[in-house]
């Protein structure tokens, strides 16, 4: 209900019970005397009259009262409603922040994952490296080597797909059909070359097409990338390849690794091959 309502009926139903009371007693031939009245007892109309006038005098001073609580109120209407949308944006705004916390967190994971694929690759390199020290140098105890060749496939047995990953991955071939020199590690990847010379290889990368993963690996002298071969089927095989030839010092490690986000696949057919041989040596 509104507020001037009530307060009207309120002052109405005060102001009519204060005339019931000094109205005469209808028994009674006289009128008292309201206090502080200079109307005369017995005089009806002079004190209606009265009355009357303090109730207008009461009314328009409740009025002015009324509306200074209507303007009151309607300011505390507004700034209710300029603190609702203050809350409003800050709402947004907060909304937009725990997206922007969310995004962020995603890239952390990411990131997170991409450094557990580096440890995972640093932690084998490590272990490799006394491998390859000692093999460097039981080859160079052996001499000087004329002849070096190796050809492998990615599987030794059964079939599947290797990957996708979030980084880089070295690729191990494990099923070595010609390592004459014992230069290539099935158990690494690693062709370390015994001898300085030019040395030539080929990869063959074969894959199931896949509308959001292509097929690819890099061939890598030491920690410098060359030569890759990539390929993007959406369905059916998908198949590339590539080769390099590359001047190599004693100890020279060449490997490859599959590239991110790319599925590479073998079976017992050898579609995924790395090879590579000796041209001729080189004297320093």
């Amino acid at each position: 209900m509104d507020v001037t309502v009530v307060f009207t009926l309120l002052l109405i139903g005060s102001l009519t019970e204060a005339q019931l009371q000094q109205q005469p007693d209808p028994d009674s031939n006289s009128y008292l005397k309201p206090a502080g009245s200079h109307v005369e007892a017995g005089n009806p109309s002079e004190h209606q009259q009265t009355c009357t006038q303090d109730i207008n005098a009461a009314l328009r001073e409740m009025s002015a009262s009324l509306a200074g609580l209507k303007v009151e109120v309607k300011y505390l209407q507004k700034q209710n409603e300029a603190k609702t949308r203050e809350l409003e944006l800050q709402k947004q705004q907060d909304q937009a922040h725990e997206k922007e916390l969310e995004l962020q967190k995603r890239e952390l994971d990411k990131l997170k994952q991409q450094d557990q694929a580096h440890e995972g690759e640093l932690i084998t390199i490590k272990a490799s490296a006394n491998i390859t020290e000692n093999q460097v140098e039981a080859l160079r105890r052996e001499g000087e080597v004329k002849q070096v060749a190796f050809s492998a496939s990615l599987m030794d047995s059964g079939h599947g797909d290797i990957g996708p990953f979030n980084a880089q991955t070295p690729l191990v071939f494990r099923n070595v059909v010609t390592n004459i020199g014992n230069a290539y590690n099935p158990n690494t990847g690693f062709f370390i070359a015994p001898v300085r010379g030019v040395y030539h290889f080929v990869f063959h990368i074969h894959g199931h097409g896949h509308a959001s993963h292509a097929t690819g690996a890099v061939l890598f002298k030491n920690g410098e990338r060359t030569f890759i071969a990539y390929e993007y089927q959406p369905s059916h095989f998908a198949s590339t390849a590539n080769s390099v030839t590359l001047l190599l010092e004693v100890g020279d490690v060449v490997f490859l690794r599959q590239w991110e986000n790319t599925r590479i696949h073998d079976s017992d057919n050898h579609h995924t091959t790395f090879s590579g041989h000796l041209i001729f040596t080189i004297a320093k």
